[in-house]
């Protein structure tokens, strides 16, 4: 059993329930959970801070200078509350009050916080559209959801439009964050619904004043929806309580650790508001009368908006880590002999010293100074916080930001269901490498056995399916019933996740519960956990691991780091472009050869090796629809997208030996 240091137990083990394993919660909470009184919307969230901040920078975005974009332009508190209240107002004057859901379609920008203020202040629904969702799962969600009024991104617009005459028959009122066209106008009209200009929807509440109703704690305030790796999307009920409840925790978890949030931090806003990992981290912001810039919208120009706006704390997902990983190593590499060597002197120096307790900024100040300040630099140079979510972030890169950065990298982990916030790893605690750490301050979490799968929560070392209880979880999943009783039971809301305590009381993740599937030997696969095995493999970006009830042994399709592979093959006389080289038999015999290596290393049964490769030069992407929004594998599509290829591996790739 783990070890009382950064969790207490609160429950032992019942009799009656013996599959489920003792109680925890976070050492911080150790005198119950924190609260926030006089908060009880995610108005009052808004509201207060406005009252105490009135002239602080809320919105910041690049302004275009002579075509260019150049510095960041502020809106203060104020100002930002000035226009809620005009959005407010017109929202209120086309008829729409409480109760009412309101969709948000597009990209992060200034006028998505307003409309989302404006939902919170009338008490209608919220309910945020991605921006990188097709129009077949739009108007799933306006249907489903039954929004009658959305806002939305100059440029979604005619995506949206895709979803009519269907979502006409709920969608009455559309207002776009910019302009629209005469023949916008037509082609909404002709379905019994308007469409206006930011501009134009301003004024329509202009002379008009509405009174805010009353808001409670347990009040809806936002229908998320999951994107979802099979199946349509769920929308999860969201309350004003989940929301207060985690911000109380992700204080005095902050607080807890020596690094509270400030008036003057900054935070760039590029993850997806639309999920709730990203609306939370603002809310936390507004709520500090911290400031938000936006980015531009593209990953290529990430860098350069972190330059400008220069934050001090960045949020990310592992897919955009491993890109900064890659391009520090690659550019660390191509440097010559002396920066290479001066560089893996200095990270070793750093590394030992953090793992002999040295907090990162004592661990070796003048090396940060001579050495990693270039990196630093190129995060803007303020950063002090990086916090990983939404998936897995491999070791190896999790190491490795925790020394080049100069930042306290925190892995966290979460769901839609329990408002984000469930675990986070703590700052210089070395020991939390690979794991999501302990629980946050307000949930209580215990893990539940999974026999059919060999996880036993009161063995030796717990493993089982992750549970948690706590005023954060969502209210239920909108018309869906069946489902929420299916994974709220008793209170406890079902992960599906399978986690292990480790001795320090942090979790580590190492499986997904749905995700196993029998060989025809009648073996049990645990897929995700032999993806994280496979996904350690330097020279690979990404892998999915196939296998079914037909079939004796596993295959795999694998993204190659294009460095590693073309570095490969320049050391055995191969002269190919990256595209031919993923399609060379010696290139796939290569990425077979070092899949069975961390096999082999990692004593993986002889069923869970991989028997044959096929090499995609392009990363899953949602543009294939082969990873949801937050970079969740879509297995059912991937299954769909490389059938062909997946057959004729089974047809032509290697029988296992005996």
């Amino acid at each position: 059993m783990p070890q009382k240091r950064f969790i207490i137990e609160v429950e032992k083990a019942k009799e009656a329930t013996p599959s489920r394993g003792p109680v925890y919660r976070s050492l911080f909470a150790k005198d119950g959970f924190p609260s926030i009184e006089g908060l009880y919307s995610c108005w009052d969230v808004f509201r207060t801070s406005v009252d105490k901040y009135p002239n602080n920078p809320m919105l910041g975005v690049r302004e275009i200078v002579d075509g260019k974009h150049g510095k960041y332009k502020w809106q203060t508190y104020k100002q930002v509350y000035d226009l809620v209240i005009k959005v407010g107002n017109s929202i209120r004057s086309c008829g729409y009050g409480e109760g009412v859901k309101c969709g948000i379609y597009g990209a992060n920008s200034p006028e998505w916080i307003m409309s989302m203020e404006a939902c919170n202040a009338h008490g209608l629904y919220c309910v945020p559209l991605y921006d990188t969702l097709g129009a077949g799962a739009v108007e799933f969600i306006i249907s489903h959801a039954e929004v009658s009024i959305a806002f939305v991104e100059e440029k979604k617009i005619p995506e949206l439009l895709k979803t009519f005459p269907n979502a006409a028959k709920y969608l009455k009122t559309l207002v776009s964050f910019g302009k629209v066209t005469p023949e916008q106008k037509q082609e909404v009209e002709q379905y019994g619904s308007a469409i206006y200009s930011w501009d134009e929807f301003l004024q329509l509440g202009d002379n008009q004043s509405f009174d805010l109703p009353e808001k409670k704690r347990s009040d809806i305030c936002t229908i998320m929806y999951t994107s979802g790796t099979t199946g349509d999307p769920k929308g999860v009920l969201i309350s004003n309580e989940s929301i207060i409840t985690l911000l109380a925790g992700v204080k005095r978890f902050l607080d807890s650790a020596n690094e509270n949030l400030h008036v003057t931090d900054v935070y760039l806003s590029y993850l997806p508001l639309a999920h709730i990992f990203d609306r939370v981290i603002e809310e936390t912001f507004i709520w500090h009368g911290a400031s938000i810039g936006f980015w531009r919208g593209d990953v290529k120009l990430l860098i350069e908006d972190l330059g400008e706006l220069k934050p001090t704390i960045f949020c990310a997902v592992p897919r955009v880590l491993d890109r900064v990983y890659s391009g520090l190593t690659q550019k660390i590499s191509s440097g010559g002999f002396l920066k290479k060597t001066l560089f893996s002197c200095a990270y070793s120096y750093k590394l030992n010293n953090m793992k002999k307790g040295s907090k990162h900024e004592e661990a070796s100040p003048l090396v940060d100074r001579i050495v990693f300040d270039k990196v630093k630099q190129g995060l803007g140079g303020r950063v002090r916080l990086i916090l990983s979510g939404a998936a897995p972030l491999a070791s190896h890169v999790e190491a490795y930001l925790r020394v080049v950065t100069c930042a306290h990298v925190l892995q966290g982990y979460g769901l839609t269901e329990t408002c984000a916030g469930t675990f986070v790893s703590l700052p210089n605690e070395i020991e939390m490498l690979g794991t999501v750490g302990p629980p946050v301050p307000n949930v209580d979490v215990c893990l539940e056995s999974v026999p059919e799968m060999g996880y036993d929560a009161l063995s030796s070392t717990p493993r089982g399916e992750i549970c948690v209880k706590g005023n954060t979880l969502f209210s239920g999943y909108h018309k869906r019933e069946d489902l929420t009783k299916e994974v709220l039971i008793d209170g406890w809301f079902h992960t599906g996740d399978i986690g292990e305590w480790q001795p320090n009381g942090s979790m580590k993740i190492i499986d997904r519960k749905k995700n196993i599937f029998k060989l025809s030997q009648g073996e049990y696969v645990a897929v995700e956990n032999l993806e994280n095995i496979y996904g350690q493999v330097s020279s690979i970006e990404s892998i999915w691991v196939y296998g079914n009830s037909f079939e004796s042994f596993l295959v795999a399709v694998v993204t190659p780091r294009q460095q590693a592979l073309e570095h490969w093959a320049g050391e055995n006389g191969i002269s190919l472009d990256f595209d031919s080289l993923c399609k060379d038999s010696r290139a796939k015999s290569y990425v077979l050869g070092e899949l069975s290596k961390i096999a082999k290393e990692k004593k993986l049964k002889g069923f869970e090796f991989i028997r044959a490769v096929h090499l995609d030069p392009v990363p899953f992407d949602m543009e294939r629809d082969l990873i949801t929004p937050t970079y969740k594998k879509k297995r059912p599509q991937l299954l769909k997208y490389y059938q062909e290829i997946i057959d004729n591996m089974y047809k032509s790739g290697s029988k296992p030996s005996a």
